[in-house]
């Protein structure tokens, strides 16, 4: 009989001592303190959420307001807004290098922004629409230009006239003229440059 109760109370579990209690109710605090945490982050977003629900819904109704700025937020803070956004049937895009500083942009759909404007907030330039308009006028002058001296091809130079002027204020008007005449002749029989430089020497010498 004593064997048999010393069995069962050796079986049973040692009551837990001071140091294991301790851990426990540090445990359980840690646990409280995180799931209120928890509730107070997510009460934070949902906040969050609303606000910008206000804010997305009176731009939509002030018709004097085709895009809005907002504040640097974080990563999540973006998500939302853009979820709030896209809900809201608009345009919305993120600026900025540093996650700290970036920033979401708001668009109504027909004022949605072109290429070049985007490429303008992206380098953290404010848009200029006359800006722009006068950058792309110029940009299709220079085009229409190029175009206009491709049809025309290259400008051909009269080897008589520019051999004329090119050696006048050498030999004289007279002589470069008449080498000139000489070269054409030459150019029309065949003879080839050795006959111009007798012409020249000649002239030289006269």
């Amino acid at each position: 009989m004593a064997d048999l109760l010393g069995s069962i109370l050796s079986s049973m579990e040692k009551p837990p001592s001071l140091s294991d209690q301790e851990t426990r109710r540090r445990a359980r605090e840690q646990a409280a303190r995180l799931k209120k945490l928890q509730e107070q982050d997510k009460q934070q977003k949902v906040e969050f959420r609303k606000r910008m629900e206000k804010e997305v819904s009176d731009f939509i109704q002030d018709s004097g307001q085709i895009k809005k700025k907002f504040q640097p937020m974080n990563k999540i803070e973006r998500s939302i807004l853009h979820d709030v956004v896209e809900v809201a049937g608009l345009t919305s895009f993120s600026f900025g290098e540093d996650d700290e500083c970036r920033y979401v942009m708001i668009f109504k759909k027909e004022f949605a922004p072109s290429d070049e404007e985007l490429d303008s907030y992206r380098r953290g330039e404010e848009w200029d629409p006359q800006k722009a308009e006068e950058k792309r006028k110029l940009k299709e002058l220079a085009q229409r230009q190029e175009e206009e001296a491709a049809q025309q091809g290259p400008v051909v130079v009269s080897p008589t006239s520019d051999y004329k002027d090119k050696y006048s204020h050498l030999i004289g008007k007279g002589a470069a003229k008449d080498a000139a005449h000489m070269l054409q002749a030459n150019k029309t029989y065949g003879c080839g440059e050795a006959t111009v430089g007798a012409g020249e020497g000649r002239g030289r010498a006269g």
